[in-house]
């Protein structure tokens, strides 16, 4: 008889980890979902059969709490994410912490509270960003975000000798993230390819970039 695999998505009420979840929970995964919205988060762990926590990763005490509270994980997916473009002589600090704590501080959280918690052989995957594609006019906050991620992301696993991390890379993906910009690029992936690519991915050997073509 197969275990049942342990997933806790972070970002779960997003495009990408909406269908990450669902895609996990189509094999049959025991799921924990965590988000900001609390009746979107609801509605999914309902439909699901899921655990929902609410939780900011913007604090490392609800990011603490949140692990603490989750079984043995065999598969931790970050895919909280904010975009907020403005020019840099515009930034608003309150924009410019919304972004850093959603890609960049959320996922350091998860990872120094998370990775103690994996089960042997347990996997984390962290949504990132193709350099070039985001080295546009307005996202440098984004940008370097997505950078400070990537090299924290590749000093953690050397820390972590054994642990799976790995960095997804997708391209422009159609959620709702694309509405603080003002549209979805022309041929965009949907977000049930990205979770697709993921729940494949889990399948096989473990490895330091998840590149998605489409």
């Amino acid at each position: 008889m197969t275990a049942v695999m342990n997933v806790l998505i972070i970002g779960a009420t997003g495009g990408i980890g909406a269908a990450t979840a669902r895609a996990f929970a189509a094999q049959g995964a025991a799921l924990t979902l965590s988000g900001r919205d609390e009746t979107r988060l609801a509605a999914l762990a309902s439909e699901l059969g899921a655990t929902g926590r609410a939780a900011d990763v913007g604090f490392e005490s609800h990011v603490r709490t949140l692990l603490e509270a989750a079984p043995a994980l065999d598969t931790l997916v970050y895919a909280a994410g904010a975009a907020l473009p403005e020019p840099l002589r515009d930034a608003d600090p309150t924009h410019v912490r919304a972004v850093w704590n959603a890609n960049y501080f959320g996922a350091l959280w998860a990872m120094k509270h998370g990775l103690g918690r994996l089960a042997p052989g347990g996997r984390v995957y962290l949504l990132g960003a193709r350099p070039e594609l985001v080295t546009a006019r307005g996202f440098s906050q984004y940008a370097a975000s997505k950078a400070a991620l990537a090299r924290a992301a590749e000093v953690t696993r050397l820390e972590h000798r054994g642990v799976g991390l790995t960095l997804v890379l997708p391209p422009a993906v159609d959620t709702g993230l694309w509405a603080q910009v003002g549209r979805v690029p022309r041929g965009a992936l949907g977000p049930d390819a990205v979770a697709r690519a993921i729940v494949t991915d889990r399948a096989g050997e473990a490895q330091a970039e998840l590149r998605i073509d489409g």
